[in-house]
């Protein structure tokens, strides 16, 4: 049953904490929404690459001018450069990782690509990355929205089949390159585990609640779930499982108006 119940405007939990933390300037501001699970991408790859920056919580459906400014869609996440003069903009969570990236390269060291010096390892996580995007991330929210039993099924079909042909191309990397990211036992984060964290996140949560979803079997899908879900530089981004439920019962019951993204599912188009 709906029960009328918005998103919400606060992190709770550990995330919260993780706010307080960075609350004061820095030369990077996140305009950021704590349900959003395309700003918890960029969280979490602050939080990773040790990158300073202050986490500055909008409503992205008020669109305030000073989110507007950053980004023309009034969508997050959104980061504001403050070193310029004036500042400069940056919107689009894969964008805005690929800057992050290249920022840390020359200052913290850390890094979510291969190294520059093994090319077909960083187009293997582009292809991944890839995937993620355009098949897995759509996928979420068609099965999330869907309403009769028989889209449903269908929909749940689509995201599993995603699902596994991610693992697919997990174990094409560990075969060809030795593997990426935290898919192997000794890993370490990389640019695929944060695109698709939030939403296998959303998954064990969300969608197990509203949809009954139950994850893939198999202890290495296991594995590295469970090393994704409790990486230190993810598990400080999420909040209390009440704020997921609240935040998506709107998408769960398809109701008019939910977001941008729901409007462009529901009308067959890209998402925004």
């Amino acid at each position: 049953m709906d029960t009328g119940k918005s998103y919400h405007k606060q992190a709770t939990g550990t995330a919260f904490e993780i706010v307080q933390l960075h609350s004061t300037d820095q030369e990077i501001t996140l305009f950021a929404a704590c349900f959003c699970p395309f700003v918890q991408r960029v969280w979490v790859a602050l939080e990773y690459l040790g990158i300073p920056y202050k986490y500055d919580e909008v409503d992205p459906y008020k669109k305030p001018q000073e989110l507007l400014e950053l980004s023309p869609k009034g969508l997050v996440p959104a980061l504001r450069l403050n070193n310029f003069d004036p500042p400069k903009a940056l919107n689009e969570s894969t964008i805005i990782l690929e800057y992050l990236e290249d920022l840390a390269s020359t200052s913290s060291g850390r890094t979510l690509l291969p190294p520059r010096s093994d090319p077909y390892a960083r187009a293997l996580v582009r292809l991944q990355s890839d995937h993620i995007n355009r098949a897995l991330v759509p996928a979420f929210y068609r099965f999330l929205q869907a309403q009769d039993v028989v889209p449903q099924i269908a929909a749940g079909k689509e995201l599993l089949d995603a699902i596994e042909t991610l693992a697919g191309l997990f174990e094409r990397a560990e075969r060809e390159v030795g593997g990426t990211g935290l898919w192997i036992e000794d890993g370490e984060l990389n640019l695929a585990d944060v695109l698709v964290a939030p939403w296998i996140f959303r998954a064990t949560n969300v969608l197990k609640h509203y949809r009954g979803l139950e994850p893939p079997q198999g202890p290495k899908f296991s594995a590295w779930l469970a090393r994704v879900l409790e990486h230190p530089s993810f598990k400080c981004t999420c909040s209390t499982e009440q704020l997921y439920l609240d935040s998506y019962e709107r998408y769960a019951f398809n109701r008019p108006n939910t977001s941008q993204v729901a409007d462009a599912i529901n009308a067959g188009r890209g998402l925004p």
